[in-house]
């Protein structure tokens, strides 16, 4: 970690919690700042709160008080899930606060130089290959996961040396909380139409995504998905070298698809049907993270040995188990309707699709033609159980509502037939009946794993 000296005696306050919140609470205090926590969850349930009390942080908790920002602190370093709507963030703007997301804070610490992984689908996917890849047959230092996925990257950046690299896969709300983070090599999976509640129009979330090449040089270099045409015109608005890649094989891309293999310029790496993750969209992802490690150097043999034993991430399409001749997935991480639409297309089997979640007020529709298509029947439940039912409707299936998730899963065993793929792809997040959608996907699996020990 960087000796670094701008925080010392420092009046920072850190709104929200959760891992990234503890962790850049912790990291400042060893930098000399002085620390003030803020988290709306009361003390008393807020175990996060409490360790950090312990180790003389102070600690507000309960609400936001929108007066504590008359204490004059010099930084706010915010949870990205709480929106710039919110009155505290607000109020901070209109002080010229300046405020900042947790991978800032951990890139500025950082010796390891940094790849990083954005899109509105595929991250994790693509970021935890790339890991993969930077590893395989290594010899010096090591690849680090950190960010979006699960691991805070400021807990990362303390431990990693300049002989190590992060692969940091980071999301729209903290790419809009970062002011000098520059990664050697930037990825973006794809844009759809996602977190419009948060970002306003699509054209704002858009900008936030990318924000990942705004402090490239053409010396870096950013990997962007050439079957996009929109990609092909936010490229010009980079200055790192663009490298391409196309399932598609369009013209210009550098990783591609060609027949039934995956190149990268000219090289044959693996054919598509040794991939063991299913879906084109996987073959995408593993385009994207096949140039990355290309781009560093990395064999094209260990790349192919790597995707050759990948099964997946947990909550991505994850194969979770098969019994009376049912395949069960678990893809809680779909969280909007274009992750769903792609899950959708991933299987040859008849799919029994178990979804719903929180309502964002946004359109089902989308999925009517795939669920028509792909799916046998369906079991819904949650905030969005009426759109789903409408869906299901309009595509002519079989459809039944429930109000929660275990539920769903039994009713959806029921409903299926041998040979049948059964699917949780809510299409929504989580946050109506789950704190997160690993949460959810860990109350998937923990019944499928009873209905299957109830079926023996």
């Amino acid at each position: 970690m960087k000796a670094i000296t701008d925080y010392q005696n420092k009046k920072v306050l850190v709104l929200g919690l959760a891992k990234s919140g503890v962790n850049a609470a912790k990291l400042l205090k060893r930098l000399g700042a002085l620390v003030t926590v803020n988290d709306k969850r009361e003390f008393d349930d807020n175990q996060n709160a409490k360790v950090l009390l312990e180790e003389g942080i102070r600690v507000i908790t309960g609400s936001h008080p929108v007066e504590l920002l008359d204490e004059n602190f010099e930084l706010m370093v915010k949870n990205p899930g709480i929106p710039y709507s919110n009155p505290m963030v607000k109020r901070a703007q209109e002080l010229g606060l300046p405020i900042i997301t947790e991978p800032e804070l951990a890139y500025e610490v950082s010796e390891a130089p940094w790849i990083a992984v954005t899109g509105s689908n595929g991250k994790t996917t693509t970021t935890t290959l790339i890991g993969q890849m930077l590893n395989e047959a290594r010899t010096t230092g090591h690849a680090y996961d950190a960010g979006n996925i699960g691991i805070p990257a400021s807990q990362v950046a303390e431990k990693a040396t300049a002989d190590d690299q992060i692969v940091a896969e980071l999301s729209s709300f903290q790419l809009l909380g970062i002011t000098q983070l520059h990664p050697e090599i930037a990825v973006l999976t794809n844009i759809y139409e996602a977190h419009l509640d948060y970002h306003g129009d699509r054209a704002h979330y858009v900008a936030a995504k990318m924000r990942i090449t705004m402090n490239q040089t053409p010396d870096d270099y950013f990997v962007m998905n050439w079957d996009l045409p929109e990609m092909h015109e936010l490229a010009k608005q980079s200055k790192a070298q663009i490298v391409p890649f196309s399932r598609q094989h369009v013209a210009g891309a550098r990783a591609y698809q060609e027949g039934e293999w995956l190149y990268f310029d000219s090289e044959r790496i693996i054919k598509a049907s040794e991939l063991q993750i299913p879906g084109d969209h996987n073959i995408e992802n593993a385009l994207a993270a096949i140039a990355v490690a290309r781009l560093k150097g990395v064999a094209g043999s260990a790349i192919a040995a790597v995707l050759r034993r990948f099964t997946g991430v947990k909550h991505r399409i994850q194969y979770v188990t098969a019994f009376n001749g049912r395949k069960f997935y678990n893809d809680s991480k779909a969280t909007n309707v274009e992750a769903s639409s792609v899950a959708l297309t991933a299987f040859d089997a008849p799919i029994v699709l178990i979804a719903g979640g929180l309502d964002r007020g946004l359109s089902m529709a989308d999925l009517t033609p795939l669920v028509k298509q792909h799916v046998a029947s369906m079991v819904v439940y949650g905030e969005t159980a009426p759109l789903l039912q409408q869906v299901a409707q309009d595509a002519g299936v079989p459809v039944e509502r429930v109000e929660q998730l275990p539920e769903a899963v039994r009713v959806a065993y029921e409903q299926s037939q041998p040979g049948q793929v059964i699917l949780l792809s809510p299409a929504a997040a989580s946050w109506d009946q789950f704190k997160n959608f690993e949460l959810r996907g860990d109350q998937f699996i923990e019944t499928v794993a009873a209905l299957e020990a109830e079926e023996k």
